[in-house]
């Protein structure tokens, strides 16, 4: 058989990076992890070939070559995901899709000849049994959430890595809470299920023979979700992994707020090479926290707590909601005050939407105040239910924190929050490469002599250059995301 794998074209967010990833001459802040892991699951003699939208373009004869075109994605792709079908369809070329995107909105997806929905280490077999027998079906589906050891160690070959600005992996599927907007677990489950200490440690030891170096991004639902066990195995075996090969990598990944309450955890992720994680902050309002069943953001100082990881050596990005039942029209100062106190210079807000398959969903049906489905991108300004706050008002105070928080005085200001706060881990990975030097130089010319901030881009130069010259490097990148996060709010 010979397969294309498609990943399609992410839009322009604030997750894509894309106006940072340029600086680096990179196309593309991800990988198609799941499109690649896959391939793994695929017969050995199968021709593979991958075609990642973010990357390059798709040529028909790409299409006409295959047997099969499998596609993946999440929300955020469905336009990009539904041309492609199209063009396969017009070539009549069989579709192959799955993947979280597919497995909640399969039954809105017309064009595909076969749909492999949840997880695919027990649906892919049945797949490949019925396929080699002749007898392929339309759908392949199951209830059961599968032991993540199945999982095949991703396809790097497939990937050209000089495009990408990061490498993902994955440790654990599943998170323990179970926060009403999010349909985590019913796409894989409450229960964490991790990847043994030595699988774990063989993908990394693959990863690094591939030949990537710098950072990598851990993918989890909730990398914590399992804290013992990461304590006294994966951390321990990671920091003398990293210590053995001299730091290559240097790790992401996303939490939930209670990693404050475990110093050790912290210190053993820091001295493995954590240096970012990604936190569902959503909003200081305790009654929509609460209506959300946010329940372990309930009772802190949450900008406390953020200043705390900072001051260990995590920095934090975080994401923020307005639009919750129970918000009342000062939530937007609140927010801004939460956002611009804990220097969360990476600060995603959203307005609440409904995705498939959440809690959230099934009572705004129930309450017939559901529109349509959730399109995925989270600072599109659109919202997929009727709203308890005045639509007018909650649109126009969403774009007033939007803009307030990217204003450049207020986001360099953030900058210099989190840059007193932080503290450098030692085993950094802080040496310079060809592509920092020259995102370095790009910076200058378009954001300190082009760019109408440029004022404020100086002072952060110079200010961190001479008085906290280790830090310099995160300087300039903040400054780098903050140049594209005000291109995404103005095109919001």
């Amino acid at each position: 058989m010979k397969v294309l794998m498609v990943y399609p074209q992410t839009p322009e967010t604030f997750w894509s990076f894309k106006n940072a990833v340029r600086f680096i001459s990179k196309k593309s802040s991800e990988i198609p992890l799941g499109l690649i892991t896959v391939a793994g699951l695929l017969p050995a003699d199968w021709d593979i070939r991958l075609i990642d939208l973010n990357v390059t373009n798709l040529k028909d004869r790409e299409i006409k070559w295959a047997d099969f075109v499998f596609l993946s994605g999440m929300n955020i792709h469905m336009d990009s995901f539904r041309k492609v079908v199209r063009r396969c369809n017009e070539l009549n070329v069989k579709v192959v899709a799955g993947g979280s995107m597919v497995t909640m909105e399969h039954e809105h997806i017309l064009g595909v000849d076969h749909f492999i929905l949840n997880e695919a280490e027990i649906t892919m077999p049945l797949f490949l049994k019925d396929l080699a027998e002749g007898h392929p079906q339309p759908i392949y589906r199951t209830a059961e959430f599968p032991d993540i050891a199945l999982a095949p160690i991703p396809r790097w070959d497939l990937l050209d890595q000089s495009k990408y600005a990061a490498m993902d992996i994955q440790y654990s599927r599943g998170c323990p809470f179970n926060c009403e907007f999010c349909s985590i677990s019913a796409l894989n489950g409450r229960h964490p299920r991790t990847k043994s200490r030595a699988q774990f440690l063989a993908e990394l030891q693959s990863l690094y023979e591939s030949g990537w170096r710098g950072s990598v991004f851990v993918v989890d639902d909730n990398f914590i979700g399992n804290r013992q066990k990461l304590k006294q195995d994966i951390l321990p075996a990671m920091i003398a992994w990293a210590d053995e090969h001299n730091y290559p990598f240097t790790y992401g990944t996303e939490t939930s707020i209670n990693i404050c309450d475990d110093n050790e955890l912290i210190d053993l992720m820091v001295m493995a090479g954590f240096q970012h994680i990604f936190i569902g902050i959503e909003t200081p309002n305790k009654a929509s926290l609460t209506e959300c069943g946010k329940y372990q953001n309930v009772g802190r100082d949450i900008a406390a707590s953020i200043r705390q990881l900072h001051r260990n050596g995590l920095r934090v990005s975080g994401g923020f909601i307005v639009g919750f039942d129970n918000d009342e029209p000062d939530i937007f100062e609140a927010q801004i005050n939460l956002i611009q106190q804990s220097g969360v210079v990476t600060a995603m807000v959203g307005l609440l939407n409904a995705p498939t398959g959440s809690r959230l969903y099934d009572r705004l049906k129930d309450e017939k105040r559901l529109l349509n489905l959730f399109a995925g991108n989270n600072v599109d300004a659109s919202i997929n239910f009727v709203p308890k706050m005045n639509y007018k008002l909650l649109m126009n105070g969403y774009i007033a924190l939007l803009r307030f928080i990217y204003a450049p005085s207020n986001y360099y200001r953030r900058v210099k929050t989190f840059l007193q706060d932080y503290r450098l881990p030692q085993n950094n990975g802080s040496a310079l490469t060809p592509n920092d030097i020259g995102a370095l130089f790009k910076s200058i010319w378009r954001l300190g002599i082009i760019d109408s901030a440029r004022r404020y881009y100086w002072k952060l130069f110079f200010s961190t250059l001479f008085r906290s010259p280790r830090k310099f490097p995160m300087a300039i990148t903040m400054a780098i995301y903050g140049y594209h996060f005000r291109k995404v709010v103005r095109a919001i």
